[in-house]
């Protein structure tokens, strides 16, 4: 037994259940690059999962994904951690968090990252609290951004207008940010039309952030559209090129040209590939997402590491476990309500219950999100809409 802890005979883990399903989401397509973007009159099938833990003593733990871009790796990492979990200590996460991120070392351990926030969710709701408390809450309301979908080029996003009219309008919402994605093509001179246009537009009324998503093709690219933050007086710029945001270097070289924060390691997963990005200067805000950096375990650490540093922290996306991991954390400004665009409903799956929403509507008078107060998690997960939807079902229990 690799846990070291004397565990509660009823806190053993005796089951896991993984439902992957699909559900459809209109106006939603992908480009040329293969981005998921707007798509006027398009309909995208989406996959999902849902994962279930339960323990000797009948407790649960549940956890869905709230976006989908990577699912399909991310389900089948799940699957291979699995049954690793069972007759461990469900009590015991910070045990579960090193042996799974040892033995999943070759794949950057994303998949761990589902099974540790249904523990959370588990520890939660054995003891009647939220998750937050848990963690140690710092704020029940989070200050709120939207931020896009890709561009499209069939009449949603579909020019600089089409943004500036989208800020307006999420603006009037109450928000008091807005994040543009722009399009895959990733030409540097639309893009930085884009952001001064929107500047001009709203730039005086709401803090607006730029994310590049990797699209720009090379780090002239990035300096020029660089320029254009700077001139937009834009908060961040995150992830400028095609470097995928895994180059220390060339970050530290970009903020040599460019005077916009840089907001980096999105794309690099846990926490000590993360502390080089700090010791050597190459990032202003570090990034951390629980449904990438091995769950809300993982990204409290990163939290807390950034604190170390002096540093904020911005937490990657939006989703039940994102909001109580920023409720606990003082180094974070911005809950990114991702991803939205001007008619078409935020395309997370439609199972979150207990008044839980992510769509641009439920954004309160004072430009926050509220922090679930249910036990665990907070949310009660729609398992029959999932039932209905379900495309496999995988149950892991020590019989096998």
């Amino acid at each position: 037994m690799s846990t070291p802890t004397a565990a509660r005979p009823g806190s053993r883990i005796t089951r896991v259940e993984i439902h992957e399903f699909e559900y459809m989401v209109e106006g939603l397509g992908r480009d040329a690059s293969g981005n998921r973007c707007v798509m006027k009159g398009a309909t995208s099938a989406v996959p999902s999962f849902a994962l279930s833990i339960e323990t000797a003593d009948g407790q649960r733990g549940e956890y869905c994904t709230a976006h989908s871009g990577k699912n399909g790796v991310l389900v089948g990492q799940v699957r291979g951690l699995a049954a690793h979990i069972l007759g461990e200590d469900a009590e015991a996460r910070e045990a579960i968090y090193n042996k799974l991120k040892r033995m999943h070392r070759h794949f950057m351990a994303v998949g761990h990252s589902a099974l540790d926030i249904a523990l959370w969710d588990l520890a939660g709701k054995s003891v009647g609290k939220p998750v937050w408390r848990l963690l140690g809450g710092y704020r029940t309301r989070l200050p709120t951004y939207a931020s896009t979908l890709n561009g499209g080029r069939a009449g949603i996003l579909d020019s600089k207008e089409a943004y500036a009219d989208f800020a307006q309008e999420c603006l009037e919402l109450g928000f008091r940010g807005y994040k543009i994605h722009g399009w895959g093509e990733g030409d540097r001179h639309e893009e930085a039309e884009n952001l001064l246009h929107c500047a001009a537009r709203v730039g005086d009324k709401m803090t607006l952030m730029y994310d590049a998503a990797s699209e720009l093709k090379t780090f002239a690219d990035a300096i020029y559209v660089g320029k254009a933050c700077d001139e937009g007086n834009y908060y961040w710029y995150e992830d400028p090129f095609m470097d995928a945001g895994w180059s220390p270097h060339a970050a530290r070289q970009l903020k040599e040209h460019v005077k916009t924060p840089l907001l980096l390691t999105e794309h690099v997963r846990g926490l000590e590939s993360k502390v080089p990005w700090l010791t050597d200067r190459a990032t202003d805000f570090i990034r951390t997402d629980p449904d990438y950096d091995m769950g809300i375990t993982g990204a409290m650490k990163i939290a807390h590491l950034a604190e170390a540093f002096g540093l904020d922290c911005e937490i990657h996306a939006a989703g039940p476990s994102q909001r109580h991991c920023m409720a606990a954390m003082r180094n974070s400004n911005w809950y990114e309500l991702s991803l939205v665009a001007p008619g078409v409903r935020n395309p997370m799956p439609p199972v979150f219950g207990s008044g839980y929403s992510d769509e641009l509507e439920a954004i309160g008078a004072d430009g926050c999100m509220p922090v679930p107060e249910g036990p665990g998690l907070g949310v009660d997960y729609d398992w029959d809409y999932i039932a209905r939807h379900r495309k496999a079902l995988h149950v892991f229990t020590p019989e096998g």
